[in-house]
């Protein structure tokens, strides 16, 4: 870090601030309650080694993990980011359950209580279960992590990589020294504020005229209502059968992926445009080499025609291949907007909350291959591993108003490809037993066969 000298007080010419899209995802927190999380699990068929998980446990607290958010103290500033310091030791349930709950098990551990600004941020559970099994999860805060950088962050722990990354402690700055700080980076911010501000006013002329035509929706109610609980499930399918699946109907694992997730979303009845397509929200990796943001990915939609879908998936290899290419521009009006987030209040977040949160029909993060060492966290390969990504505080409100939520996430590792499903439609409430048996049905209609848990 370097500094100069004004007076006794101390400038920092450079600090840990938050990217501009991790502010805006802890300022969509805030505003809305709703907590998106992170979650991987590994499950051995043995006990696991308890020392090497502590290991582990300490080496992440050095990477990624080891750091929460200190709000600016001007409000209007940007935040930054602060080491963990300390935390909690690793939650060992000494009582089996049976191996029929495992779903369950890792259902419960990803609605714990995490906190990126107060802490925890992330934790490590384990659980035996009757048949001499272990299952061990990892859950954190997306507003920390996101899938790939949580993935580059456990490889680096197993590896022993727990380097510095020099944030500084909380409170380390006096209020005076921090407001300077603040002020001075505002104004480096301004010449990009003030283009925001114009794209922002051309945006509110735009959506004023679209809106006096269309009929306004209902704002979003959050904080209050009936918590749901959303199914979820996983499924494992052999790498070797899933790549002649995708090669015999004419495209590639990405894409039947995406196929297999549309199929699976129009059995559980998921919304869709008026002309039947569904839409396919696809999560794009954009983290760099040395990349620290949380969260380093966009979003490129895919409008998929659920029909004909289990012989030929070409159409949706093209459209995956539009939508990449067109995704610069794409994202290219939401990212000069950026630079606003910090001048936003979270009751202002809050109102535009229907904007925050508008999503396409079906959301998809596919990590493709994942390296096999983030499969090893107590030293040893675990014989089953999945990620997936899942929201806290969902209620039965929010869910009729953004019309329900159908999530899948997937990779290949240890000679299987995981694909972990969430789905919740409020019109016909889909349970864990029947998302089972239409993710079964999905797997039938393509040809395939797998396990289910």
């Amino acid at each position: 870090m370097t500094n100069r000298k004004v007076g006794k007080a101390t400038i920092c010419r450079w600090d840990k601030l938050l990217a501009f899209n991790d502010q805006a995802k802890f300022l969509t927190l805030r505003a809305t309650g709703l907590s998106p999380v992170s979650q991987w699990v590994w499950v051995y068929e043995r006990p696991v080694d308890l020392e090497g998980l502590r290991r582990f446990q300490r080496n992440l607290g050095h990477g990624l993990l080891g750091r929460r958010i200190e709000r600016s103290v001007l409000r209007f500033a940007r935040h930054r980011w602060i080491s963990t310091g300390v935390w909690s030791d690793i939650d060992v349930v000494q009582q089996a359950r049976p191996r029929a709950e495992l779903i369950d098990w890792a259902d419960e551990r990803a609605q714990l209580p995490l906190d990126p600004e107060w802490g925890p941020g992330w934790r490590l559970d384990v659980q035996p279960f009757s048949d001499g099994s272990t299952g061990v999860s990892l859950a954190a805060s997306h507003c920390l992590v996101d899938g790939v950088g949580g993935a580059l962050a456990i490889a680096g722990a197993i590896k022993g990589d727990a380097g510095d990354l020099g944030c500084p402690p909380p409170r380390s700055r006096s209020r005076l020294v921090a407001a300077l700080c603040e002020v001075r980076q505002t104004v480096a911010d301004l010449p990009d504020i003030v283009r925001a501000l114009a794209v922002a006013i051309k945006l509110g002329w735009r959506r004023a005229r679209n809106a006096a035509r269309s009929r306004s929706s209902l704002p979003l109610a959050f904080g209050a209502g009936e918590a749901v609980e959303v199914p979820a499930i996983v499924v494992f399918i052999d790498i070797a059968q899933w790549d002649a699946c995708a090669k015999a109907l004419g495209g590639t694992s990405n894409s039947l992926f995406i196929a297999f997730a549309a199929k699976l979303a129009e059995l559980v009845g998921c919304r869709r445009s008026d002309d039947g397509r569904i839409q396919v929200g696809m999560t794009v990796n954009d983290r760099g080499e040395g990349d620290l943001r949380a969260n380093a990915f966009s979003l490129a939609t895919i409008d998929v025609e659920p029909t004909g879908l289990t012989t030929d998936i070409s159409g949706v290899r093209a459209r995956i291949k539009h939508a990449l290419g067109a995704q610069p521009a794409a994202t290219a009006e939401s990212v000069r907007l950026l630079p606003l987030i910090p001048l936003t209040p979270e009751w202002v977040a809050r109102k535009m909350a229907d904007k925050l949160l508008a999503t396409p029909s079906v959301g998809c993060s596919y990590f493709g291959e994942i390296d096999p060492l983030v499969c090893r966290p107590d030293g040893g390969a675990a014989d089953s591993f999945f990620v997936r990504g899942v929201t806290q505080h969902v209620t039965r409100q929010i869910v009729e108003q953004v019309r329900g939520m159908t999530a899948v996430s997937g990779g290949r590792v240890g000679g299987k490809v995981s694909i972990a499903a969430i789905a919740y439609q409020p019109e016909d409430h889909v349970s864990k037993l029947h998302l089972r048996e239409l993710a079964a049905q999905t797997l039938a209609e393509f040809g395939l066969t797998g396990a289910i848990v």
